[in-house]
């Protein structure tokens, strides 16, 4: 064997080293719960250290907020005002992401579900509209499969029932390559800025402005939970979707797309959700797969008419009866 040969073999056999030391340093990695938004606050639970923010008056009906994958607490920003006005707002950083603790495991959908649950119970909180964007919206349904008594409405915001049409080919090159087995945490922990925020893009209608702080968010991440809590996911939908889980539960949905979404099919999720018993599907013109921050005024509105509309029809959903939603079969862009 020549030298040149052996000098590239040693430095190929010192990359490969360096790429699993990182791996495996990476994985380990934890991070402890800290408040990282105005108002927030630190629950220490069994399951783990999670951060809520609370806004609104104590006696009004309670509307509980679920941020999406890579996101946190910071994403609900431009909605809660018009919430807060007249309702309990509780807005949670999921185990894993914002300011919540980061544990190197524990990041199963059941799992986060039953931590909301418990965070819901120290707050008193129950009979809740439970929205939640993306991951959030997964985790809601989660949360209504395992204390329903918590969740009196249920809001899914861009989460399509299941991973059939989910379009991994929306994400940048290098946002795929992160969950690749050793080259990933080797590519996530070296991530400029520039790339993250191209990652986020897929997040939003084209030509948005990624505001900073959604960058700060994706670095309070750990790998484990950025790598373990997108396969968890994979795993409940592949399990069973959505709609079928709700199907039957009695819960009423409002389900909400936006019209430029570019990871699912809107227009088939919603046509899947409005099948559902009482259900109503809203496509929002203007906003790709994050209404909450392109749309919130309009996103709110519909949470709030939602909620409302329920509140005037009671909870007969749950014993058979109509709640009073329409069941829109045809889905329109609203302006």
């Amino acid at each position: 064997m020549g030298r040149g040969l052996k000098i590239v073999l040693g430095v190929l056999v010192a990359l490969a080293l360096l790429v699993g030391a990182n791996a495996l340093l990476l994985e380990r990695q934890t991070k402890s719960a800290q408040v990282t938004v105005p108002g927030g606050e630190i629950l220490s639970l069994r399951g783990g250290d999670l951060q809520v923010a609370e806004g609104g008056p104590r006696d009004g009906r309670p509307i509980v907020l679920i941020h999406c994958f890579t996101c946190a607490i910071d994403w609900w920003d431009a909605m809660r005002p018009p919430l807060e006005r007249e309702h309990r707002v509780v807005a949670i950083d999921l185990l894993g992401f914002g300011g919540s603790e980061k544990p190197d495991s524990g990041y199963s959908i059941e799992s986060q579900a039953e931590l909301v649950a418990e965070a819901l119970r120290r707050l008193g909180v129950h009979d809740a509209t439970v929205a939640g964007h993306s991951l959030g919206g997964t985790v809601a349904t989660a949360l209504a499969e395992r204390a329903p008594e918590l969740v009196g409405r249920l809001v899914i915001v861009d989460q399509a029932p299941d991973n059939d049409d989910y379009e991994k080919e929306g994400l940048p090159f290098e946002a795929q390559m992160t969950f690749t087995p050793a080259i990933g945490p080797a590519l996530w922990r070296v991530m400029p800025d520039f790339a993250i925020e191209d990652g986020l893009g897929a997040a939003f209608a084209p030509g948005y402005d990624v505001p900073d702080q959604f960058v700060e968010d994706f670095r309070r991440q750990t790998y484990s939970s950025y790598d373990e809590a997108a396969g968890a996911e994979t795993d409940y939908l592949d399990e069973e979707p959505i709609d079928s889980r709700l199907r039957g539960s009695g819960v009423p949905l409002l389900a909400i797309f936006g019209a430029e979404e570019r990871l699912y099919d809107s227009p088939k999720a919603l046509a899947a959700y409005a099948k559902l018993p009482g259900a109503r599907a809203v496509l929002v013109a203007g906003a790709g797969h994050s209404p909450n921050v392109e749309r919130p005024a309009r996103t709110a509105a519909l949470v709030l008419g939602f909620t409302a509309a329920d509140a005037l029809a009671g909870r007969g959903a749950r014993h058979g009866v109509q709640n009073g939603m329409q069941n829109e079969k045809l889905v329109r862009p609203l302006p």
